[in-house]
């Protein structure tokens, strides 16, 4: 099952709160010593985010004309198509939607309880079939799900799940302990997401995996997961050879505190051994069995891709990458609801339009190619940039690294730049140094905990190995004081995934292009460069780069 990201506007929210009470009183630059970095950039976000784009939904007639727009710019500044031909790159879709589920059904020795769909679980399955179920089918509690040879670390060593349900806990060791060697410490790896303890456990031949949800670790409560996960859902339209789950889902803590005790357990007993290397799975001694049905509707949509042929290096790629769905419509009583996502992410999108726009307009051509993706489904669930990291149209081994733009800080230059996920990669050397030279600093995201790292596009080459910055202005705003800034957080918030992200008289367009030059620098800097960055010792993507330079030839 997929599940769109976290809100960005929440993160930076967070942000702007916790900056808030660090004013250092220093003055940056005036507002109006911030040059125009594109003329064209206004144009581009009023267009994408205008009434008569429908909220940009994948495969609709919004849809549609976001992306012929993109092309239609594309061809203006000269990009070259990258799929051929073409700057479309097909993306096979699928809603998936289960109906008609039963009761999540354990039974063992003096032992029979049901769980209710919603209330005490939710369920579904990314398989493309009719129907799914699971029967009595064996409980493993296997701790965190984790297999990390880098950290010492395989919660499935020992046992065989081939079949069974593993039980799994949410995030990973690390947030527990706190020990900064140990995963990332309180910051949430990879290891942490429910997406890769669903993909771990399909690959050690498992059935059905249940997480159990724990507010804190999780950094949502359950209604987050009820509303996620029930109604349709969205997934890849098409067999990626890559082993998928029976059943996979979540469970209430509560339920899996009766789970322990019928199996004889004390829960929490369990949870703290759960987080020393030295945890071994186990049976709990009971059988769990689910059904539901699944019914299909297929659809294709593009992603669109153009590029700038390097002069010395044209097999070695920068990515510059924004989504350019959001919402769509949605009919009230009232009416229709119109999801504009002005700054979700028609802000990102209007970005490398202008970013490739000013690297055309260069004397002299970087030495690297330059790609220019601008990816459809995130808002589904990362579909689009999913699909382009299993099926690159630039081979992901020379990709240089990439720079993610979703959802521009649209209040007003900043004095500080947040990096989510700070301390990942040597990509962030390079927005610092052009942060620097801007007069800003770079603080980390406060909430790393959280891993919005791993919710956004860039997450989807950065699993392949490819290095990935996300960055965005951040909370400490030029000439504004505290007020300012909790007002700020206040109208995100409010904002974000409504109908009234629109375009309004609160927007201050110097902050778009003050952080369209650093980007710019970073990719501009890359591009002429003969460096590969590389992810930090110890981080879980770290092997993968390290594997791909044994392909790289020049």
């Amino acid at each position: 099952m997929m599940q769109s990201k976290n809100s960005v506007y929440a993160m930076m929210a967070v942000a702007i709160l916790f900056v808030a009470s660090l004013f250092t009183g220093c003055a940056p630059p005036e507002t109006a010593d911030i040059p125009t970095f594109c003329e064209n950039y206004r144009t581009h976000v009023e267009t994408l985010s205008a009434d008569e784009f429908e909220g940009r939904a994948p495969a609709t007639p919004g849809g549609e004309k976001a992306k012929e727009y993109i092309k239609g710019e594309y061809q203006r500044i000269g990009l070259k198509p990258a799929v051929g031909d073409s700057y479309f790159q097909a993306v096979p879709l699928v809603e998936i939607t289960g109906y008609d589920f039963s009761d999540l059904k354990v039974t063992g020795d003096d032992t029979e309880m049901a769980f209710a769909y919603l209330d005490d679980m939710v369920i579904g399955t990314t398989r493309l079939q009719d129907y799914s179920a699971l029967d009595e089918s064996e409980l493993v509690f296997a701790g965190y799900g984790v297999v990390a040879p880098e950290y010492g670390w395989d919660d499935y060593d020992g046992i065989d799940v081939e079949g069974k349900t593993v039980v799994l806990l949410v995030n990973d060791p690390g947030f527990v302990l706190g020990d900064p060697d140990l995963f990332g410490g309180r910051a949430m790896t990879y290891y942490g997401r429910w997406t890769y303890k669903f993909e771990e456990a399909a690959r050690q031949g498992a059935a059905g995996a249940l997480i159990i949800h724990q507010t804190e670790p999780a950094s949502y409560g359950w209604d987050v997961v009820r509303n996620s996960w029930s109604g349709t859902q969205y997934g890849i339209g098409e067999d990626t050879g890559e082993p998928k789950l029976e059943v996979e889902g979540w469970i209430q803590k509560d339920v899996a505190r009766q789970l322990f005790e019928a199996a004889g357990m004390d829960m929490e007993e369990e949870l703290a051994r759960a987080v020393s290397p030295d945890f071994e799975a186990f049976s709990m001694g009971l059988s769990a069995s689910a059904e539901f049905n699944n019914e299909f509707q297929y659809s294709e949509c593009h992603n669109v891709i153009g590029y700038i042929e390097g002069t010395e290096y044209p097999d070695e790629t920068i990515v510059y990458m924004a989504h350019w769905d959001h919402l769509g419509m949605v009919e009230t009583e009232e009416g229709v609801d119109i999801y504009n996502g002005a700054v979700d992410n028609a802000t990102g999108v209007g970005a490398i339009l202008s970013i490739a726009e000013r690297f055309m307009a260069l004397d002299e051509q970087p030495r690297r190619s330059i790609v220019f993706l601008a990816v459809t489904a995130e808002e589904s669930g990362l579909l689009g940039s999913s699909f382009y990291a299993e099926n690159p149209v630039f081979p992901l081994e020379t990709t240089v690294g990439g720079i993610n733009i979703d959802a521009l800080n649209v209040y007003g230059p900043t004095w500080d730049v947040s990096v989510v996920g700070y301390g990942n990669s040597e990509m962030e050397e390079y927005i610092k140094a052009y942060a620097e030279e801007q007069g800003r600093y770079v603080v980390p995201e406060p909430t790393p905990e959280a891993g919005y790292f791993y919710r956004s596009d860039h997450i989807s080459l950065a699993r392949q190995g490819v290095p990935m910055i996300y960055a965005q202005g951040g909370s400490d705003f030029v000439g504004r004081d505290e007020e300012y800034a909790e007002m700020v957080a206040e109208d995100m918030a409010g904002r974000y995934h409504a109908p009234t992200d629109v375009i309004h008289e609160l927007w201050v367009w110097e902050g778009m292009h003050q952080d369209m030059w650093m980007f710019y620098g970073v990719g501009k800097d890359l591009a002429n460069s003969d460096h590969w960055p590389n992810w930090y010792e110890g981080n879980e993507f770290r092997q993968l780069r390290d594997e791909s330079a044994d392909k790289r030839r020049r």
